[in-house]
């Protein structure tokens, strides 16, 4: 059942009071709350291909790995977001006075849909990047083999790399981890039109 909310300009606090007894995810962006729409088949098989895959290769190391329902704040831009897949360097900086929310990745990747395509690319990097130890960002286009990538190089630069060959081999650089693209996107029909 979907819980309505009247429109205003909420505290993160009052957000989060209404987050906590909902069933639904909602972003928190600057005062404002929005619904986290469910995602395609295909949306949720990339961002668990991803998932598995860090899993897998960070196995043992400091870092956590979650998926969409992991909520992420950040202070800077007065954000509550939830990332499709999110890496946390250990130990988690958690928001004060919270047990549910992180403050540290150092990787995040967005699987892009055509209604949330923008945002991933425009405001909501630009919010990630004021994040002090976040390093990565991988966008993965769910209708096509195309993944951008953006590596942090120094302060206020990033390097941005295309792959668009299903046949490559992603080098993640925030870890040290090797991502087959042909395997974020198993059992995704891709239209070759």
């Amino acid at each position: 059942m979907t819980q309505a909310f009247e429109q205003r300009t909420y505290t993160h606090e009052e957000y989060l009071d209404f987050e906590v007894a909902s069933e639904e995810r909602h972003e928190y962006i600057n005062g404002e709350i929005r619904l986290v729409t469910g995602g395609t088949p295909d949306y949720n098989d990339i961002a668990s291909n991803l998932l598995v895959a860090l899993k897998l290769q960070l196995k043992g190391k400091p870092y956590r790995v979650f998926i969409t329902d992991q909520r992420l704040w950040i202070p800077n831009c007065n954000i509550h977001t939830y990332p499709d897949v999110m890496v946390v360097e250990k130990p988690l900086q958690l928001q004060a006075g919270r047990t549910d929310t992180v403050m540290n990745p150092c990787f995040i990747a967005e699987v892009l849909s055509k209604s949330t395509q923008d945002y991933d690319h425009g405001e909501k990097f630009s919010a990630y990047r004021s994040i002090e130890g976040f390093r990565e960002y991988l966008l993965i286009d769910q209708y096509s083999f195309q993944i951008e990538h953006y590596v942090k190089t120094a302060a206020n630069q990033w390097l941005l790399s295309e792959y668009d060959d299903p046949n490559t081999t992603l080098s993640l650089s925030a870890f040290e981890a090797q991502i087959e693209i042909i395997a974020l996107y198993e059992n995704i029909e891709i239209n070759a039109e």
